[in-house]
């Protein structure tokens, strides 16, 4: 083996998913970059904390990896040593409004450049100072990397090791991603493919809110809005009334919306799993891409109260969760469409927080500002909710398909779904 290349690996069902739309679909070219920033207040070592992002890289071998598909099989070549894209930008000396306007504009001008997957590493970094004592931590990687719930784990690690120089005998050992693959290789594939066989049997169709879909754009706009606190608290108070979770109630509205928008009583939309299985010891702290998008079904009838669709709803996706490990390519040829869905819906509930870092007594204060792209798909219409006081939605359309006031009117919709159910979950869901 070429001694500058560490390992090589197979790629998981979405990291083939993202190669091929990176690859193949027009104008997809920075559809899947996802760039995090993060407000650093206090003291900072910029030296200190660049090694400590050159330490990380180091530590997860999977963040230095290049993917072919030129071979039989695509690949991921894990590279031994990498040079750390790194930028330093100084932005004190302008006035606010220029520094806010130059902070914009580079912002945007980073999300929208593009990886190329065949050169590693598919990430980088960047160190804006705004003004004594305060900058902005830019992380930009490609999504075939990794996923939003590595994130928490990602960050944390970062700062353990800016605080010990890049020392990583403070962490725990790492847990690499190659074990997930490993573990991914050993399933029963025989078995996934029969479970999801039985529970797509009898589909008559595809549930496809957009008919003409020739035209491929990789352009995406997003409608967001927040429900009250009041609304939030009595879903989520319904939600334990009836044993549900809150991501099976909010799946469940959506299939009740979907219902209603198609005229069926059987409907699939696309859902996004965190792909970690339980018994795959250290996956928690596993850094790299275990999401999955797989069908979800839901079958009712307009007499039936909404509760016993949502528990039947809740009981059919546990035993579908030891099978959610599959691509989405064999479980859709397996329902004999070549797409079964072209909706998203996505329950974004991070294993940790996210949106703060540092201990009090820490000098240097980490909060999360902002993210972009992570939530982009190359389906026509997603939504995300995002848990917390007053729930948020953000929907996700491609505007070629979709104008802005038919995307309100549907997330109008969905939150009348919503009040009806947390007023009466009771009530039969014709009414």
């Amino acid at each position: 083996m070429n001694p500058q290349i560490e390992d090589i690996l197979p790629l998981s069902p979405t990291q083939q998913g993202l190669l091929f739309h990176t690859l193949y679909d027009e104008n997809k070219s920075a559809a899947y970059v996802v760039q995090f920033t993060f407000d650093l207040t206090g003291p900072l070592d910029a030296a200190a904390l660049k090694a400590a992002a050159e330490a990380l890289v180091q530590r997860h071998a999977n963040l230095r990896a290049r993917f072919l598909h030129h071979t039989a099989e695509p690949v991921q070549i894990i590279v031994r040593q990498i040079t750390l894209p790194w930028q330093d930008i100084d932005l004190r000396d302008l006035t606010p409004q220029e520094r806010e306007a130059e902070l914009m504009r580079w912002l945007q001008e980073d999300r929208v450049r593009p990886f190329e997957p065949a050169q590693a590493p598919l990430l980088r970094f960047a160190l804006i100072q705004l003004a004594p004592q305060r900058a902005r931590l830019v992380f930009t990687s490609h999504h075939i990397l990794l996923d939003g719930w590595s994130m928490p784990i990602f960050l944390n690690e970062l700062f353990v090791l800016y605080r010990t120089r890049g020392d990583d005998s403070a962490l725990a050992p790492p847990v690499p991603y190659r074990n997930y693959l490993g573990w991914l290789k050993h399933q029963d594939r025989d078995k996934s493919l029969s479970a999801w066989k039985e529970s797509l049997s009898g589909l008559a169709e595809p549930t496809l809110l957009t008919a003409d879909q020739i035209e491929k754009s990789g352009r995406q706009e997003i409608l967001a809005c927040s429900l009250s606190q009041e609304l939030t608290q009595s879903l989520g108070g319904r939600a334990r009334q009836h044993g549900l979770t809150l991501n099976t109630l909010l799946q469940g509205a959506w299939g009740l919306l979907l219902g209603r928008l198609t005229g069926r009583e059987d409907v699939v939309f696309g859902i996004t799993v965190s792909g970690r299985p339980p018994e795959l010891p250290g996956v928690e702290r596993m850094v790299g891409l275990f999401i999955n998008t797989v069908p979800l079904r839901l079958r009712f009838q307009l007499l039936e109260p909404v509760a016993q669709a949502m528990v039947r709803l809740q009981d059919e996706q546990s035993a579908m969760a030891a099978h959610q490990h599959l691509g989405l390519s064999e479980i859709q040829r397996l329902a004999g469409f070549p797409a079964l869905f072209d909706t998203l819906f996505v329950f974004e509930n991070y294993p940790v927080d996210a949106n703060a870092r540092g201990l009090a007594h820490d000098p240097l204060q980490v909060s999360r500002a902002s993210g972009h792209g992570g939530d982009k798909t190359h389906y026509p219409l997603s939504v995300v909710a995002i848990p917390g006081t007053q729930l948020q939605l953000r929907v996700g359309y491609r505007p070629d398909l979709w104008d802005r006031a038919a995307v309100e009117q549907l997330v109008a919709r969905l939150q009348q779904v919503l009040h009806a159910i947390a007023a009466d979950p009771s009530q039969p869901i014709g009414g």
